[in-house]
């Protein structure tokens, strides 16, 4: 079974649209291989999309992030909240159709109100001159914990709708 099993890719494009309308922020559902099934992006600062426009950022911080704590989201069976290396918040929620596991939706581009983007990794990371990184994150917007377990519950409100017996996927 694949996502577009439990819903046309129209409807996964309108959760991502939802996500990032209501929460402002970056969000983009992944099948079980941690590939983008949709082709819209929205940023929702001006540091992520030069960070993924050069290959060491995407390899080395952007995927492995989204790789590690979607594995960890799978494991768990739960909702994950972590910070990325260049410390900003990603959140992965899995989607299960029974004991089946069929990928997750991601959020991301935001810090915690107590967290800072961390210019130096991000320039040692990706190449990026340091001043640039800092001046870039200076529009990275800040959310309190709370915020992000509301989005977690959000997206799993949405994901039970999708099934059809109620229960979240």
């Amino acid at each position: 079974m694949e996502l577009t099993d439990l819903a046309p890719l129209e409807r996964w494009m309108e959760l991502e649209n939802e996500i990032h309308r209501r929460f402002a922020i970056d969000a983009n559902v992944f099948d079980p291989k941690g590939f983008r099934i949709t082709p819209q992006k929205h940023w929702v600062n001006r540091l992520c999309p030069a960070v993924k426009d050069t290959d060491k950022g995407q390899s080395f911080i952007c995927a492995p992030a989204h790789m590690n704590i979607a594995a960890m989201a799978r494991r768990a069976r739960e909702p994950v909240v972590e910070e990325c290396d260049a410390g900003m918040l990603k959140l992965v929620v899995p989607i299960y159709r029974g004991e089946e596991f069929l990928g997750a939706v991601g959020a991301c581009g935001v810090r915690f109100e107590e967290s800072e983007v961390d210019a130096f990794l991000v320039h040692k990371m990706t190449g990026i001159d340091e001043a640039t990184v800092a001046a870039l994150a200076g529009d990275v917007p800040a959310i309190p914990r709370a915020r992000a377990e509301e989005l977690s519950r959000f997206i799993r409100e949405r994901l039970a709708a999708l099934r059809s017996d109620g229960r979240p996927a």
